[in-house]
């Protein structure tokens, strides 16, 4: 039997470089208009309380600012790693489960709390860029690693460092969406860990500062 070629990954390399160019490209606006573009495709719980339910999906595309070197490698391995070991759409499935449920629950902890009108900084606050979905893929690779032992001590790791942040007297509302999206990543692996976890077997499925 002739040995499968390794897959290479085009969706990462292709959302991480429009990003990138996407933040280049809002960064020579003026400070004013880049700001406003920036909190219409927020999901702050202005945006989503007044209908702009597109800002759920708009919002992983926008970052506030190019992304650093180390930060932008980083999400490019672990969405292309994630795209070779599943597929594309397998890998875009839990990269918007990251992004849109913990985005839904963040605002369903906030909407309780800001009810000024006008909307206060929080209700109006920049809620944008691709970590949710980072976080959800890390989840869900750490806990499809084939070795038992090695998932459960990179699982249980995974999600104490990104607590920790959440129990801390400064914490924001993004640690707790980070926490979710991680969570959620991890809840998900379990419709991966049969199918997709090898690298093989996914090659026909297609497919986020």
């Amino acid at each position: 039997m002739a040995e499968v070629a390794p897959r290479l990954p085009w969706a990462a390399p292709l959302y991480v470089g429009a990003v990138q160019l996407g933040a280049y490209a809002t960064a020579r606006l003026p400070q004013r208009r880049r700001a406003e573009l920036l909190r219409r495709h927020s999901t702050n719980v202005a945006n989503l309380r007044a209908g702009r339910w597109e800002t759920l999906v708009t919002s992983a595309a926008f970052v506030e600012a190019p992304l650093p070197v180390p930060y932008g490698a980083a999400l490019l391995a672990v969405l292309g790693t994630a795209e070779v070991r599943w597929g594309a759409a397998r890998a875009a499935g839990v990269f918007a489960a990251g992004h849109l449920g913990a985005s839904l629950l963040v605002h369903a902890g906030l909407r309780g709390r800001v009810r000024t009108d006008p909307p206060d900084a929080t209700a109006r606050a920049l809620d944008v860029g691709a970590s949710y979905g980072f976080q959800a893929m890390v989840g869900a690779l750490a806990a499809t690693v084939p070795h038992r032992a090695v998932r459960t001590v990179a699982t249980a790791g995974l999600l104490a460092l990104t607590a920790r942040p959440v129990l801390r007297r400064g914490r924001t509302f993004t640690d707790a969406g980070h926490l979710a999206a991680l969570a959620l990543g991890v809840a998900v692996s379990h419709g991966l860990r049969g199918g997709g976890g090898s690298g093989r077997g996914t090659h026909s499925a297609a497919r986020r500062p």
